[in-house]
Protein backbone atom coordinates (compact mmCIF):
# COMPACT_ATOMS: atom_id res chain seq x y z
CA UNK A 1 0.00 0.00 0.00
CA UNK A 2 0.84 3.25 -0.81
CA UNK A 3 -0.86 6.38 0.23
CA UNK A 4 -0.12 10.16 0.13
CA UNK A 5 -0.31 13.22 2.43
CA UNK A 6 -0.69 16.64 1.70
CA UNK A 7 0.33 18.74 4.53
CA UNK A 8 -0.77 21.85 5.50
CA UNK A 9 -1.45 23.79 9.29
CA UNK A 10 -5.10 23.61 8.45
CA UNK A 11 -5.07 19.85 8.00
CA UNK A 12 -3.64 18.28 11.11
CA UNK A 13 -6.46 16.39 11.86
CA UNK A 14 -6.97 14.80 8.74
CA UNK A 15 -3.08 14.03 8.43
CA UNK A 16 -3.61 12.41 12.09
CA UNK A 17 -6.66 10.88 11.05
CA UNK A 18 -5.22 9.06 7.87
CA UNK A 19 -2.03 7.94 9.66
CA UNK A 20 -3.62 6.17 12.03
CA UNK A 21 -6.75 4.91 9.89
CA UNK A 22 -3.40 3.42 8.43
CA UNK A 23 -1.80 2.11 11.45
CA UNK A 24 1.93 1.72 12.12
CA UNK A 25 3.11 -1.84 12.36
CA UNK A 26 3.26 -2.66 16.11
CA UNK A 27 -0.44 -2.14 16.07
CA UNK A 28 -1.18 -3.95 12.80
CA UNK A 29 -1.84 -7.50 13.56
CA UNK A 30 0.08 -8.46 11.38
CA UNK A 31 2.74 -10.61 13.35
CA UNK A 32 5.04 -7.66 13.61
CA UNK A 33 6.13 -7.67 10.07
CA UNK A 34 4.09 -5.21 8.51
CA UNK A 35 6.12 -1.55 8.82
CA UNK A 36 4.83 1.76 8.18
CA UNK A 37 7.07 4.01 6.45
CA UNK A 38 6.63 7.45 6.01
CA UNK A 39 8.49 9.31 3.07
CA UNK A 40 8.42 12.75 0.23
CA UNK A 41 7.62 11.20 -2.80
CA UNK A 42 11.59 11.21 -4.96
CA UNK A 43 13.43 9.69 -4.92
CA UNK A 44 12.39 8.65 -1.14
CA UNK A 45 8.75 7.18 -1.79
CA UNK A 46 10.37 5.84 -5.31
CA UNK A 47 13.27 3.73 -3.54
CA UNK A 48 11.02 2.29 -0.78
CA UNK A 49 8.28 1.56 -3.80
CA UNK A 50 10.96 -0.19 -5.21
CA UNK A 51 12.02 -2.17 -2.50
CA UNK A 52 8.57 -3.04 -1.52
CA UNK A 53 7.61 -4.51 -5.14
CA UNK A 54 11.01 -6.04 -5.69
CA UNK A 55 12.35 -7.18 -1.66
CA UNK A 56 10.24 -6.75 1.10
CA UNK A 57 7.88 -9.58 0.22
CA UNK A 58 10.70 -12.17 -0.34
CA UNK A 59 12.30 -10.72 2.52
CA UNK A 60 9.58 -11.41 4.74
CA UNK A 61 8.38 -7.44 5.06
CA UNK A 62 5.33 -6.23 5.12
CA UNK A 63 6.46 -3.15 3.53
CA UNK A 64 3.88 0.11 3.94
CA UNK A 65 4.26 3.69 2.40
CA UNK A 66 3.05 6.85 3.64
CA UNK A 67 4.01 9.92 1.31
CA UNK A 68 4.17 13.64 2.39
CA UNK A 69 4.87 16.80 0.56
CA UNK A 70 6.86 18.44 3.22
CA UNK A 71 9.60 17.94 5.68
CA UNK A 72 8.36 18.38 9.15
CA UNK A 73 5.16 16.08 9.46
CA UNK A 74 6.90 12.80 8.84
CA UNK A 75 8.88 13.60 11.59
CA UNK A 76 5.94 14.43 13.82
CA UNK A 77 4.26 11.29 12.80
CA UNK A 78 7.08 9.33 13.37
CA UNK A 79 7.47 10.75 16.92
CA UNK A 80 3.81 9.97 18.25
CA UNK A 81 3.80 6.35 16.17
CA UNK A 82 1.79 6.54 13.74
CA UNK A 83 4.72 5.81 11.85
CA UNK A 84 7.67 2.58 11.57
CA UNK A 85 9.96 4.82 10.27
CA UNK A 86 10.59 7.47 7.66
CA UNK A 87 13.17 8.26 4.94
CA UNK A 88 13.43 11.63 3.60
CA UNK A 89 16.12 13.56 5.63
CA UNK A 90 19.49 13.85 6.34
CA UNK A 91 21.48 13.85 9.52
CA UNK A 92 22.21 17.19 10.22
CA UNK A 93 18.23 18.02 9.75
CA UNK A 94 17.04 14.99 12.04
CA UNK A 95 19.68 16.50 14.65
CA UNK A 96 17.84 20.23 14.51
CA UNK A 97 14.59 19.04 14.27
CA UNK A 98 15.30 17.05 17.48
CA UNK A 99 16.33 20.07 19.23
CA UNK A 100 13.70 22.37 18.14
CA UNK A 101 10.93 20.35 18.41
CA UNK A 102 12.52 18.19 21.52
CA UNK A 103 11.61 15.07 19.72
CA UNK A 104 14.03 11.84 19.74
CA UNK A 105 14.43 10.73 17.01
CA UNK A 106 17.76 8.61 15.38
CA UNK A 107 19.31 7.29 12.18
CA UNK A 108 19.67 3.82 11.56
CA UNK A 109 21.65 4.06 8.43
CA UNK A 110 22.44 5.80 5.64
CA UNK A 111 20.86 5.37 1.75
CA UNK A 112 21.67 7.70 -0.64
CA UNK A 113 22.85 10.99 -1.08
CA UNK A 114 20.62 14.00 -3.15
CA UNK A 115 22.96 16.28 -4.06
CA UNK A 116 21.60 20.01 -3.51
CA UNK A 117 22.00 21.95 -6.69
CA UNK A 118 21.66 25.51 -8.00
CA UNK A 119 19.33 26.25 -11.05
CA UNK A 120 18.22 29.33 -13.18
CA UNK A 121 16.45 29.61 -16.27
CA UNK A 122 19.02 31.70 -17.87
CA UNK A 123 22.23 30.98 -16.52
CA UNK A 124 25.08 28.15 -17.83
CA UNK A 125 26.96 29.06 -14.39
CA UNK A 126 27.05 30.69 -11.08
CA UNK A 127 29.59 32.98 -12.15
CA UNK A 128 27.38 34.52 -14.84
CA UNK A 129 25.15 36.14 -11.81
CA UNK A 130 24.09 39.76 -12.52
CA UNK A 131 25.25 42.46 -9.81
CA UNK A 132 22.23 43.07 -7.19
CA UNK A 133 20.59 39.41 -8.36
CA UNK A 134 17.98 37.65 -6.43
CA UNK A 135 18.87 33.79 -4.78
CA UNK A 136 16.68 31.57 -3.45
CA UNK A 137 17.81 29.37 -0.48
CA UNK A 138 15.39 27.09 1.31
CA UNK A 139 13.95 28.43 5.09
CA UNK A 140 15.10 25.60 7.50
CA UNK A 141 17.71 26.13 9.82
CA UNK A 142 20.32 23.33 7.86
CA UNK A 143 19.45 23.67 4.66
CA UNK A 144 19.32 27.14 4.40
CA UNK A 145 23.34 26.52 5.94
CA UNK A 146 24.02 23.96 3.48
CA UNK A 147 22.84 26.58 0.31
CA UNK A 148 25.29 29.13 2.12
CA UNK A 149 28.45 26.79 1.85
CA UNK A 150 27.48 25.93 -1.64
CA UNK A 151 27.84 29.33 -2.90
CA UNK A 152 30.52 29.96 -0.96
CA UNK A 153 32.07 27.07 -2.30
CA UNK A 154 32.76 28.77 -5.39
CA UNK A 155 32.91 32.02 -4.46
CA UNK A 156 29.93 33.98 -4.97
CA UNK A 157 29.57 34.75 -1.53
CA UNK A 158 31.76 34.24 1.66
CA UNK A 159 30.82 33.03 4.90
CA UNK A 160 32.44 33.36 8.83
CA UNK A 161 34.82 30.73 9.58
CA UNK A 162 33.75 27.78 10.90
CA UNK A 163 29.95 28.38 10.61
CA UNK A 164 29.74 25.65 8.82
CA UNK A 165 26.48 23.99 7.91
CA UNK A 166 24.30 26.74 10.49
CA UNK A 167 25.16 29.69 8.55
CA UNK A 168 22.20 32.44 7.51
CA UNK A 169 22.22 35.19 5.75
CA UNK A 170 24.26 36.95 8.84
CA UNK A 171 27.11 35.24 8.55
CA UNK A 172 27.71 36.40 4.89
CA UNK A 173 30.99 38.31 5.13
CA UNK A 174 31.97 38.95 1.30
CA UNK A 175 28.94 39.46 -1.20
CA UNK A 176 30.70 40.80 -4.08
CA UNK A 177 28.11 40.96 -6.05
CA UNK A 178 25.87 42.26 -3.81
CA UNK A 179 23.05 39.74 -4.01
CA UNK A 180 20.35 39.12 -2.11
CA UNK A 181 19.47 36.00 -0.58
CA UNK A 182 15.57 34.70 -0.45
CA UNK A 183 14.74 32.34 2.18
CA UNK A 184 11.63 30.39 0.95
CA UNK A 185 9.65 27.31 1.78
CA UNK A 186 11.90 24.67 -0.19
CA UNK A 187 9.02 23.36 -1.92
CA UNK A 188 8.21 26.52 -3.62
CA UNK A 189 11.45 27.60 -5.07
CA UNK A 190 11.23 25.64 -8.06
CA UNK A 191 8.15 27.24 -8.89
CA UNK A 192 9.75 30.32 -8.19
CA UNK A 193 12.74 30.32 -11.11
CA UNK A 194 10.55 32.38 -12.92
CA UNK A 195 11.03 35.04 -10.33
CA UNK A 196 14.32 34.70 -9.42
CA UNK A 197 17.79 34.81 -10.81
CA UNK A 198 18.37 31.33 -9.39
CA UNK A 199 17.44 28.99 -6.16
CA UNK A 200 19.43 26.60 -4.41
CA UNK A 201 16.99 23.50 -4.70
CA UNK A 202 16.64 20.37 -2.83
CA UNK A 203 17.11 17.12 -4.68
CA UNK A 204 13.71 15.91 -3.98
CA UNK A 205 11.89 18.99 -4.96
CA UNK A 206 14.26 19.48 -8.11
CA UNK A 207 13.81 15.99 -9.02
CA UNK A 208 9.46 16.31 -8.34
CA UNK A 209 9.65 19.56 -10.52
CA UNK A 210 10.97 17.86 -13.81
CA UNK A 211 14.50 19.20 -13.05
CA UNK A 212 17.72 16.81 -13.54
CA UNK A 213 20.43 17.76 -10.94
CA UNK A 214 22.88 15.79 -12.99
CA UNK A 215 22.34 18.10 -16.36
CA UNK A 216 19.65 21.09 -14.98
CA UNK A 217 22.23 22.17 -12.15
CA UNK A 218 24.30 24.82 -12.86
CA UNK A 219 26.34 24.13 -9.90
CA UNK A 220 25.99 20.86 -7.58
CA UNK A 221 27.07 19.70 -4.78
CA UNK A 222 30.27 17.09 -4.07
CA UNK A 223 29.56 13.48 -2.85
CA UNK A 224 33.29 13.57 -1.01
CA UNK A 225 32.99 13.88 2.61
CA UNK A 226 29.65 15.06 2.13
CA UNK A 227 27.42 15.02 5.54
CA UNK A 228 24.08 14.90 3.88
CA UNK A 229 23.25 11.58 3.27
CA UNK A 230 19.50 10.64 3.53
CA UNK A 231 18.95 8.18 6.66
CA UNK A 232 16.48 5.51 7.36
CA UNK A 233 14.93 7.10 10.79
CA UNK A 234 13.23 6.09 13.95
CA UNK A 235 12.01 7.10 17.04
CA UNK A 236 14.55 6.40 19.90
CA UNK A 237 14.29 2.90 21.42
CA UNK A 238 13.01 1.40 18.18
CA UNK A 239 16.80 0.94 16.36
CA UNK A 240 16.78 -2.73 17.18
CA UNK A 241 13.30 -3.41 15.50
CA UNK A 242 13.80 -6.97 13.48
CA UNK A 243 11.78 -5.14 11.09
CA UNK A 244 13.53 -1.78 10.83
CA UNK A 245 17.42 -3.98 10.37
CA UNK A 246 15.60 -6.03 8.03
CA UNK A 247 14.68 -2.73 5.97
CA UNK A 248 18.19 -1.40 6.53
CA UNK A 249 19.47 -4.29 5.12
CA UNK A 250 17.32 -3.88 1.69
CA UNK A 251 18.15 -0.67 1.39
CA UNK A 252 22.11 -1.10 1.15
CA UNK A 253 21.90 -3.91 -0.46
CA UNK A 254 23.53 -4.64 -3.88
CA UNK A 255 19.79 -4.34 -6.01
CA UNK A 256 18.67 -1.09 -4.59
CA UNK A 257 22.28 0.32 -5.42
CA UNK A 258 21.62 -0.93 -9.13
CA UNK A 259 17.98 1.03 -8.79
CA UNK A 260 19.31 4.30 -7.82
CA UNK A 261 22.47 4.21 -10.60
CA UNK A 262 19.73 2.75 -13.34
CA UNK A 263 16.89 5.62 -12.20
CA UNK A 264 18.08 8.42 -11.15
CA UNK A 265 21.83 8.43 -13.84
CA UNK A 266 23.76 10.47 -11.45
CA UNK A 267 20.98 12.80 -9.94
CA UNK A 268 20.87 10.69 -6.67
CA UNK A 269 24.43 8.24 -5.56
CA UNK A 270 24.03 5.66 -3.85
CA UNK A 271 25.68 5.39 -0.43
CA UNK A 272 28.75 3.46 -0.61
CA UNK A 273 28.49 0.57 1.85
CA UNK A 274 32.01 -1.69 3.19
Amino acid sequence: MRTSVIAAAAGTLALTLGLTACGAGSDSGSGGDKLVVGATPTPAGEVLAYVQKNLAKKAGLDLQITEFTDYVSPNTALQEGSLDANLYQHTPYLEDFNKSKKTDLKAVTEVYLPPMGVYAKKLKDVSGLRPGATVGVPNDTTNEGRALQLLASQGVIGLKKGVGGTATPEDITSNPKKLTVKALDPAQLPRSLDDLDAAVINNNYALDAKLSPKKDAILLESPKDNPYNNVLAVKKGNEDDPRVKKLAELLTSPEVKRFIEDKYKGSVLPVETS
